[in-house]
Order: structure tokens, then sequence, then C-alpha cells
């Protein structure tokens, strides 16, 4: 038996619970990945009525639930705050789209998310953290002294105080490592660790296809971070070598035959899965896998499903012995 194999509901916000639920069940998933936005996972209504009821939704159809993700509401914690985010964020968080206000409101609702985990049952929550210095990553004009560090010094102070409550809550916060969050690649995760002081309850939730397209070595990542990998999704991406638009998207849409790169169901792109089993393995991380599904060029119901069944082929245990001890004829029978 493999590990648990989920789908990530973020993209099917669209649906309500029990249909996408009911869906993921017949696509051939173990369980759901809750997003925290839709009625997926609702954290201002959190109490322990309404997360008996989500665990009785998911009991009705055989499925568990490893982990909630707040992606968009993280995101405001340390952004740039603008009118794109009132798309995103609920209306008693963004309010008046000061922000200051919006920051320190999204902050409240994170710890709050925290506690509503520790009441549904689940041990992580995914998500995103924003960032201040995102709009430095190239340095031109030449970033000033302390810049970054001030990012990070940022980054720290609003999410420092989060992260207590998540570890008196036994909660784990997993990062996705992301362009336009405070991680976005390797280099940027360690300076987080860091700026946090390596917080027992801050980690990453491991996506292979944000990294690989910018040239990261997304299968070092996983032993240079074996204790932080506290999620995996399985996401594909594809890449070539020529494009008019590059690795950052030349403000085109994804889907278009002139991006460097774009999103793929999993399997058909260019991520290499049998490495990152591999990898996964022999850091013993035995969480779900949870598949965030985005192909723009495909039937999302079908990509699923194939999705599912890639994952499962793919994914194996480890072996408990080694191969060639047989040739000792001690350990013979």
């Amino acid at each position: 038996m493999g590990r648990p194999v989920t789908l990530f509901t973020g993209q099917w916000a669209d649906m309500d619970c029990e249909t996408i639920i009911t869906k993921a069940k017949e696509y051939g998933y173990d369980g759901v990945e809750l997003a925290c936005w839709g009625d997926h996972f609702e954290v201002d209504k959190a109490d322990a009525d309404y997360c008996s009821a989500k665990r009785d939704l998911l009991n009705k159809h055989g499925m568990k639930c490893y982990a909630i993700s707040t992606h968009l509401v993280g995101q405001a914690v340390c952004d740039r705050i603008d009118e794109r985010h009132a798309q995103i964020l609920p209306d008693y968080i963004y309010g008046d789209g000061d922000p200051e206000g919006v920051r320190q409101r999204a902050a409240e609702e994170i710890k709050k998310t925290a506690i509503a985990a520790r009441q549904f049952g689940v041990p992580v929550v995914n998500g995103f953290t924003g960032s201040s210095i995102w709009h430095l990553c190239y340095s031109f004009p030449p970033n000033l002294p302390n810049q970054i560090e001030n990012g990070f010094k940022d980054f720290a102070d609003r999410w420092g105080p989060i992260m207590d409550v998540f570890q008196e809550n036994g909660i784990r916060y997993a990062l996705e490592v992301h362009p336009t969050e405070i991680a976005f690649d390797t280099a940027s995760a360690q300076m987080a660790l860091e700026a946090i002081d390596y917080h027992p309850a801050f980690g990453f939730n491991y996506d292979p296809s944000h990294l690989a397209y910018q040239g990261v070595d997304y299968i070092e990542f996983i032993y240079k971070f074996a204790d932080r990998i506290n999620h995996v999704h399985m996401k594909d991406a594809s890449w070539g070598d020529r494009a008019e638009a590059g690795v950052f998207g030349g403000h085109t849409d994804f889907h278009k035959r002139n991006r460097y790169w774009d999103f793929k169901s999993v399997g058909r792109g260019n991520v290499n899965f049998e490495k990152i089993i591999r990898a996964l393995n022999e850091i013993e991380y035995q969480g779900p896998l949870s598949v965030e599904w985005e192909d723009g060029a495909m039937d999302r119901e079908a990509g699923a499903t194939e999705s599912a069944e890639f994952v499962k082929k793919v994914d194996f245990p480890p072996s408990n012995i080694v191969f060639d001890a047989q040739f000792d004829k001690d350990n013979q029978s």
C-alpha cells in the first residue's frame, strides 16, 4: 500500500464541497486536500459542529482529508496589497482595502486556521505567505543595501507570531514554494528558514512544478529540506528550449503556445516523478501525495482521473532489505 493519493480542491471551487468529494472518489482518489475557499472549508464557520459535519460528509463517501489549504488568505499576509486581492479574499478580510489592515486581518485569519485545523483533525495547513520584496526579484535598478534583508525580516515579524499559534495547536504550516512568495526557489527557501529562526511549525509544501521550469534542482530540494517537507503536491509542467515568453510568462496567459512553460496533467510534462518518489522514500516521507490538477488544454475530469491512476502507479514503498545481502549464505533459508 502506497501513500494516500488526494485531490486538492482549490481548482474545483465552482463545485460545492459534497460534489467535489463525490467526484474525487469516482476519479479514484483516497481523499481530498480541502481548500479554504468556496464552501470546501470555511474557517470563519469552523467550530466543533461544523468540523464534525465535515468529517461526517467525508466518511459518508469513504474519503479522508489530510490537509487544508489557505493559499489565498496566506498570500495577503506579506503582500503589497492592491485591488487584485479583492477578487481572491473574503470581504471580511479585504474590507476597505487599506493595505496594512488587509495584512493584519489576513494574519489573524491564518491563526484561526491553525485552530480550525486542530478542531477538524488535520495536522497540516498548506498555503502561501506573500512577499513584500517579490518586485525586487530582478535587481535593477540595483536593490539598495538591506532591502532584501528587510523583506525577510518583515516575513519573520509577521509569520513568527502566526507560527507560534500553529505550534501551540500542534499544527504544521507548509509554504508552497512558488513565484511571488517569500520563498520561490531553494536559495530563498533557505533564507526564509533562517529568517524565521527555523521555527518548528514552519516547513514546505513540496511542489516540483514551480521549481522545475525555473531551472531549480527540484530533487535536491527534497534532500536539502528533508525534515521540512510537511506535504507534497503532485503537479506537472512542461518546458522547452525557445519561446517568446520566458520563465515568468511574459504577461501571457497560460496555455499559449508562445510560452516557455505551462502546467500539464500529471505524467504528461517533463517532471521526473520516479526520482521524486525515490527521494521521498529516502527521507521517509509518508504523508499524502496530493494532485493539484492544472492543464488548460485538457478536460479536468479526464485529467484528474488519469492523474490519480498515474500517481498510484508511480508511487511505491521503500525496500526494507538490501537485495545483495541475500548473497551471504547466513541470510539464506
